[in-house]
Protein backbone atom coordinates (compact mmCIF):
# COMPACT_ATOMS: atom_id res chain seq x y z
CA UNK A 1 0.00 0.00 0.00
CA UNK A 2 0.76 3.44 -1.29
CA UNK A 3 0.47 6.29 1.70
CA UNK A 4 -0.42 9.75 0.47
CA UNK A 5 0.58 10.98 3.71
CA UNK A 6 3.20 10.74 6.09
CA UNK A 7 3.55 11.69 10.22
CA UNK A 8 6.95 12.35 11.23
CA UNK A 9 8.09 11.31 14.63
CA UNK A 10 10.29 14.32 15.59
CA UNK A 11 7.31 16.67 15.55
CA UNK A 12 4.13 14.90 14.51
CA UNK A 13 3.60 16.73 11.46
CA UNK A 14 1.71 15.34 8.23
CA UNK A 15 3.95 15.64 5.08
CA UNK A 16 1.85 15.04 1.93
CA UNK A 17 3.20 12.74 -0.78
CA UNK A 18 3.11 15.60 -3.23
CA UNK A 19 5.60 17.31 -0.94
CA UNK A 20 7.70 14.35 -0.29
CA UNK A 21 7.97 13.75 -4.37
CA UNK A 22 8.82 17.89 -4.85
CA UNK A 23 11.62 17.83 -2.17
CA UNK A 24 13.21 14.78 -3.57
CA UNK A 25 12.67 16.14 -6.88
CA UNK A 26 14.76 19.52 -5.33
CA UNK A 27 17.48 16.89 -4.28
CA UNK A 28 17.64 14.58 -7.05
CA UNK A 29 17.87 18.11 -9.67
CA UNK A 30 20.62 19.60 -7.58
CA UNK A 31 22.74 16.72 -7.69
CA UNK A 32 24.85 14.50 -10.47
CA UNK A 33 27.26 12.51 -8.78
CA UNK A 34 26.33 10.04 -6.22
CA UNK A 35 26.94 6.27 -4.95
CA UNK A 36 25.39 3.67 -7.07
CA UNK A 37 25.72 -0.06 -4.82
CA UNK A 38 25.20 -3.64 -5.90
CA UNK A 39 25.81 -7.06 -5.03
CA UNK A 40 27.33 -9.80 -6.51
CA UNK A 41 27.79 -13.41 -5.00
CA UNK A 42 26.63 -11.36 -1.42
CA UNK A 43 29.77 -9.20 -2.02
CA UNK A 44 28.63 -5.38 -1.95
CA UNK A 45 30.04 -3.41 -4.67
CA UNK A 46 29.81 0.86 -4.98
CA UNK A 47 30.71 2.85 -7.09
CA UNK A 48 30.65 6.65 -8.10
CA UNK A 49 28.59 7.70 -11.07
CA UNK A 50 26.75 10.49 -12.88
CA UNK A 51 22.76 10.27 -12.07
CA UNK A 52 20.24 11.83 -14.19
CA UNK A 53 16.63 12.38 -12.77
CA UNK A 54 14.10 12.17 -15.08
CA UNK A 55 10.43 11.82 -12.73
CA UNK A 56 12.11 10.26 -10.33
CA UNK A 57 13.69 7.46 -12.48
CA UNK A 58 17.21 7.99 -12.53
CA UNK A 59 19.55 7.34 -15.46
CA UNK A 60 23.51 6.96 -15.45
CA UNK A 61 26.16 5.65 -18.61
CA UNK A 62 28.66 3.11 -17.99
CA UNK A 63 30.40 0.84 -20.47
CA UNK A 64 29.65 -2.68 -21.53
CA UNK A 65 32.75 -3.86 -20.86
CA UNK A 66 32.83 -2.91 -17.20
CA UNK A 67 32.60 -5.29 -14.51
CA UNK A 68 29.27 -4.14 -13.07
CA UNK A 69 27.23 -4.22 -16.56
CA UNK A 70 27.68 -7.85 -16.51
CA UNK A 71 26.98 -7.71 -12.17
CA UNK A 72 23.52 -5.49 -12.76
CA UNK A 73 22.78 -8.47 -15.05
CA UNK A 74 23.07 -11.07 -12.55
CA UNK A 75 21.45 -9.47 -9.93
CA UNK A 76 19.39 -5.75 -10.45
CA UNK A 77 18.89 -4.57 -7.20
CA UNK A 78 20.37 -1.20 -6.27
CA UNK A 79 20.55 1.49 -3.53
CA UNK A 80 21.91 4.70 -4.55
CA UNK A 81 22.81 7.82 -2.47
CA UNK A 82 22.70 11.07 -3.76
CA UNK A 83 22.96 14.70 -2.65
CA UNK A 84 24.53 15.97 0.65
CA UNK A 85 27.41 17.98 -0.57
CA UNK A 86 25.18 19.63 -3.38
CA UNK A 87 22.41 20.39 -0.47
CA UNK A 88 22.23 23.69 1.32
CA UNK A 89 21.88 21.26 4.41
CA UNK A 90 23.67 18.16 3.74
CA UNK A 91 20.19 16.60 2.59
CA UNK A 92 20.13 13.35 0.50
CA UNK A 93 18.34 10.28 -0.75
CA UNK A 94 18.32 6.97 -0.49
CA UNK A 95 16.91 5.11 -3.43
CA UNK A 96 16.61 1.51 -3.23
CA UNK A 97 15.00 0.17 -6.58
CA UNK A 98 16.48 -2.15 -9.51
CA UNK A 99 18.47 -1.82 -12.75
CA UNK A 100 17.25 -2.27 -16.44
CA UNK A 101 20.82 -2.04 -18.72
CA UNK A 102 19.47 -0.07 -21.74
CA UNK A 103 20.59 -0.22 -25.09
CA UNK A 104 18.69 2.81 -27.01
CA UNK A 105 21.12 5.78 -29.15
CA UNK A 106 18.11 8.33 -28.31
CA UNK A 107 19.09 7.44 -24.37
CA UNK A 108 22.50 8.06 -25.18
CA UNK A 109 22.50 10.99 -26.87
CA UNK A 110 19.72 12.69 -23.75
CA UNK A 111 22.60 11.64 -21.40
CA UNK A 112 25.71 12.52 -23.33
CA UNK A 113 27.72 15.78 -21.90
CA UNK A 114 31.22 17.09 -23.17
CA UNK A 115 32.93 15.32 -20.14
CA UNK A 116 31.83 11.60 -21.48
CA UNK A 117 34.27 12.64 -24.20
CA UNK A 118 37.31 11.45 -21.23
CA UNK A 119 35.71 7.81 -21.45
CA UNK A 120 34.28 7.54 -24.62
CA UNK A 121 35.83 8.70 -27.87
CA UNK A 122 32.40 9.41 -29.18
CA UNK A 123 28.36 9.05 -28.14
CA UNK A 124 28.16 6.60 -31.13
CA UNK A 125 30.38 4.38 -29.22
CA UNK A 126 28.81 0.87 -29.33
CA UNK A 127 30.18 0.28 -25.72
CA UNK A 128 28.00 3.03 -24.10
CA UNK A 129 25.13 1.92 -22.36
CA UNK A 130 22.69 3.57 -19.88
CA UNK A 131 21.46 2.15 -17.39
CA UNK A 132 18.29 3.02 -15.92
CA UNK A 133 17.16 2.79 -12.45
CA UNK A 134 13.82 2.67 -11.62
CA UNK A 135 12.89 3.39 -7.68
CA UNK A 136 11.01 1.23 -5.73
CA UNK A 137 11.66 3.39 -2.73
CA UNK A 138 12.98 6.34 -1.94
CA UNK A 139 14.00 7.79 1.51
CA UNK A 140 15.15 11.31 2.47
CA UNK A 141 17.76 11.42 4.55
CA UNK A 142 19.55 14.64 6.44
CA UNK A 143 16.50 16.92 6.20
CA UNK A 144 14.40 17.72 9.48
CA UNK A 145 11.79 18.73 7.85
CA UNK A 146 11.55 15.30 5.88
CA UNK A 147 13.40 13.64 8.51
CA UNK A 148 11.64 10.15 8.83
CA UNK A 149 9.93 10.44 5.11
CA UNK A 150 10.44 7.01 3.26
CA UNK A 151 8.22 7.43 -0.44
CA UNK A 152 7.31 3.73 -1.73
CA UNK A 153 6.61 3.76 -5.48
Amino acid sequence: MVLNRYNLKETGDIVKRSEAVNRITEILDESKIGVLSTAQNDEPNARYMWFYNDDLTLYAKTDDKSPKYDEIKGNPQAHVLLGFHETSNHAFVEVYGHIERVDDQKMIDWLWEKQDEQFFDSKENPHLKALKIIPEAIKIMNDEAYEDVKLSL
